[in-house]
């Protein structure tokens, strides 16, 4: 079989006498090109992706855990201290149309920057774009301590929105940097669990807020968005020192550092010696990616698998991001007797649920990476049963099994938002390349978040006929939540036929580094269940 690669690997590959030309037989690389047939090479490229996971994925891990709790906070805000009237909504005079509204000026700038964010993102230093991230998030997190009317309740959530654009599709795109696309999901997975852990403990720690309401002169939300905005500015400046940098051929010319670039820590390279040789060799095409054009973004921004996806993360951010901000509204109109403190140690439970979940679906989706459409679809027919269950179960004597259906819509959300952020990469990077992913996960990621403002503008609080006390409360609501991952869901559907009949050209694998170590573990097939736990032999395959 003949396969093309880059051309200062194939003179290298010529050099030691395995050909002179940029196209190859693919069968007669050295082992080091095909991913490695030795188990001990096997073995030293599975050590090297540990290594990066630990150095990469905790200093994600703990960013998104600040920055969603400081984006999200603002739902428990509005219920905190309500008996003593200092509530963010009471302390504002916030109307409900007048919440809905702040809380979609955030999605508006989110959906408006998140793909110029991402394409700066692939000319800069990327672990410069993320520490800028975490810092700007933690300032306005701070500022929030100053609200005083509806007017700077607006404005916050809008420059929260610009500065937080971004992040999430940053982070797809960047461990495209240090891993293929088919195993990014359990890795996506793993620091998105921050999101649910954030919420799961903003709940908890928001009952210790408000116990110290009042004190020092700050209200209990102020505290808690001090507090958080001060860790994430500290987490700012050292993601500049910690997060690797892109990596850096192996032998290559070590760059003088000019300009601003002066004024950074003096970073540890994540790799050394040995382990960044075989890092190179496992994953060629990101060390030789070519420069992208204006040309080369059209393409991407005009492929049609971009809207399929985008359907299928609309419907499930939508409900993930309407759970999030009025869950507790919700489960308190199940109960109205619960308290402020009793309401957020209820919410937690169901982002536990949540955390699970990923922890399950994730690393099997990667496993089972040419079937990742079923680890999308299942957890959304689940979504459905708790809302359905949320809606119909129950009754004003016994209101718990309305809470028990937020639980398994707890659960159903965790693994469709990560593999859909790994769909994506695979899809696009072997046909689009590095611009490929920049852009196409910040789009989906972008534009399926108008499904956020959808929940948080259109339902729940604003839905004047359907905010009104009563066993039926929210009831319409949940009726289009439901609704939007029935789309989610027909979309993943279709695109999973339409790739099959359109399967298109994969420019990127007939360029640069197309028979790298992992493109040869992938074409040799997934891995399933071989090697986990008691299921089968164990294939010699890097995780």
């Amino acid at each position: 079989m003949a396969t093309t690669i880059e051309p200062e690997l194939a003179k290298e590959i010529g050099e030691r006498g395995d050909g002179p030309s940029n196209t190859v037989d693919s069968s007669s690389l050295p082992d080091e090109l095909e991913g490695g047939e030795d188990a001990e090479l096997e073995r030293k490229i599975e050590r090297v992706y540990r290594k990066l996971d630990w150095r990469i994925v905790p200093a994600l891990w703990v960013m998104y855990f600040l920055c969603a709790a400081i984006r999200s906070n603002v739902g428990l805000a509005l219920t905190m201290n309500t008996s003593t009237g200092d509530s963010l909504s009471q302390k504002l005079k916030l109307q409900p149309e007048q919440i809905s509204t702040g809380l979609a000026l955030f999605y508006v700038c989110y959906v408006l920057f998140d793909v110029p964010a991402n394409l700066i993102m692939t000319r800069l230093s990327p672990h410069l774009w993320m520490g800028r991230v975490a810092i700007g998030v933690g300032i306005v997190g701070v500022c929030h301590i100053a609200l005083d009317a509806a007017w700077n309740f607006y404005l916050l959530r809008l420059i929260l929105g610009i500065v937080i654009a971004g992040m999430w599709p940053g982070m797809a795109y960047y461990l495209t940097l240090f891993y293929p696309p088919d195993r990014t999901g359990k890795r996506i997975g793993q620091y998105f669990t921050a999101a649910q852990v954030s919420a799961a403990v903003a709940g908890l720690v928001s009952a210790g807020f408000q116990l110290i309401n009042r004190k020092g002169g700050l209200l209990g939300y102020q505290w808690m968005f001090l507090i958080y905005g001060i860790v994430a500015i500290v987490d700012g400046f050292a993601i500049l020192w910690w997060l690797p940098d892109r990596p850096a051929r192996p032998g290559a010319p070590v760059q003088e550092v000019t300009g601003y670039k002066k004024l950074l820590p003096k970073q540890i390279p994540a790799l050394q010696g040995e382990d960044a040789e075989l890092h190179y060799r496992d994953l060629t095409r990101v060390y030789h990616a070519p420069a992208w054009g204006m040309k080369d973004l059209w393409n991407v921004l005009s492929d049609w698998r971009l809207w399929p996806l985008t359907l299928m993360y609309f419907g499930v951010v939508g409900v993930g991001i309407g759970v999030q901000s009025f869950g507790t509204l919700i489960i308190r109109a199940a109960n109205p007797k619960l308290t402020g403190v009793q309401l957020s140690l209820l919410f937690a439970p169901i982002w536990i649920c949540d955390l699970i979940a990923i922890l399950i679906f994730t690393p099997l989706a990667d496993r089972f990476h040419k079937q990742r459409y079923l680890f999308f679809i299942f957890p959304a027919f689940i979504q459905i049963v708790g809302l359905l269950v949320t809606t119909f179960a129950g009754s004003p004597d016994n209101p718990w099994p309305r809470y028990v259906g937020l639980l398994i819509v707890g659960f159903g959300l965790g693994p469709t938002v990560p593999n859909c952020m790994a769909w994506t990469s695979e899809i696009f990077q072997p046909r689009h390349g590095d611009v490929g992913v920049a852009a196409a996960t910040a789009l989906v990621s972008g534009l399926g978040n108008l499904g956020s403002v959808t929940t948080t503008y259109a339902l729940y609080t604003g839905w004047d006929s359907d905010n009104r006390p009563g066993p039926h409360k929210f009831r319409k609501s949940n009726f289009v939540m439901m609704g939007i991952l029935a789309i989610s869901i027909l979309s993943a559907v279709a695109n999973v036929f339409l790739l099959k009949f359109f399967p298109g050209t994969k420019r990127v694998e007939q360029q640069a580094g197309a028979v790298d170590g992992a493109k040869k573990r992938e074409l040799r097939g997934q891995r399933g269940l071989d090697g986990l736990l008691w299921f089968g032999k164990k294939k010699q395959v890097s995780t």
